[in-house]
């Protein structure tokens, strides 16, 4: 795949997660949690040519793409869009132009199955440099030490608790089987791809389907619920083709979920995945963005 056509696929899915309000989340609209929407473009920059390099390790590419955001964000905006990302513009290395979902799918596989220790002691010390909230310690390969074990290996240890080291364990299910039908469900038949709202109908998607594992892990699983509850009238109308911006019960409950200190994060960054992930099948999204 053209390298030119992964870089701009991980900029334009970045531009979007600040473009759509996602209530909770940073966007142009409305600032959050100490953060800035110019910091998650600064940061998408920063990552895109370490994160794109081609024959670079998985593990290399998380590492210095992390580093690259630390210099120019002073803070955590993307780590796991980094962790999510890496792989996919791995994956893109050897692949034809046109491939469709099945056969990125292949290959983000085989990435993933090769991953190995230096992989995931590069991963650790990204993770450990950006200092995650609400991270907390493990029973087992702790980000504070040095993992025995490979990358893969060593995110199927939090798999039940992390929904982004779930994706490497289970092939990126999530994208494949919510992200990216949610996404092709909302863009129009003709015309322009309106891929705004679309990248709005799959954050819904994502806060209604499961307990975002970064709620669960500040708040812990019962406010996570209630989150849940609170997106799904919201996903229904969304589906029913509402424009949620021009509907101030949406920017409320935007505001409100920061007013509780509550972050969808995890929700965001498969957000990013699904959106890189179908401008890498259909070329003409982030040609348009």
């Amino acid at each position: 795949m053209n390298p030119a056509h992964v870089r701009r696929a991980f900029l334009w899915a970045c531009a979007l997660d600040v473009q759509a309000r996602k209530p909770g989340n940073v966007s142009w609209a409305s600032p959050g949690h100490r953060m800035q929407a110019q910091q998650f473009i600064d940061s998408a920059h920063a990552a895109v040519a370490p994160l794109c390099s081609a024959g670079q390790p998985v593990g290399g590419r998380i590492e210095a793409a992390m580093q690259a955001t630390l210099d120019v964000a002073g803070c955590n905006t993307n780590l796991g869009i980094v962790l999510l990302c890496a792989p996919l513009a791995a994956a893109c290395e050897g692949l034809a132009d046109g491939v469709d979902a099945a056969g990125l799918q292949a290959a983000l596989t085989g990435v993933l199955e090769a991953l190995d220790v230096a992989d995931a002691r590069a991963a650790y010390r990204a993770i450990a440099a950006t200092q995650p909230g609400g991270l907390g310690n493990a029973a087992e390969q702790d980000v504070a030490q040095a993992p025995s074990i490979d990358l893969r290996a060593a995110m199927a240890l939090a798999a039940a608790r992390d929904r982004v080291a779930y994706q490497y364990t289970h092939a990126y299910r999530d994208i494949f089987e919510i992200g990216l039908p949610a996404f092709a469900e909302a863009l129009p038949s003709g015309g322009s791809h309106r891929s705004t709202r679309a990248m709005q109908h799959v954050f819904l998607a994502f806060v209604a389907a499961y307990p975002d594992s970064h709620i669960v892990r500040k708040h812990g699983a019962g406010v996570a619920q209630i989150v849940i509850s609170e997106a799904r009238p919201w996903l229904e109308q969304a589906r029913a083709g509402v424009d949620l911006d021009g509907d101030a019960g949406y920017a409320a409950w935007d505001e409100s979920l920061k007013r509780r200190l509550l972050n969808p994060g995890t929700s965001a960054d498969l957000c990013v995945a699904s959106a890189m992930a179908a401008a890498l099948i259909d070329t003409r999204l982030s040609a348009e963005g």
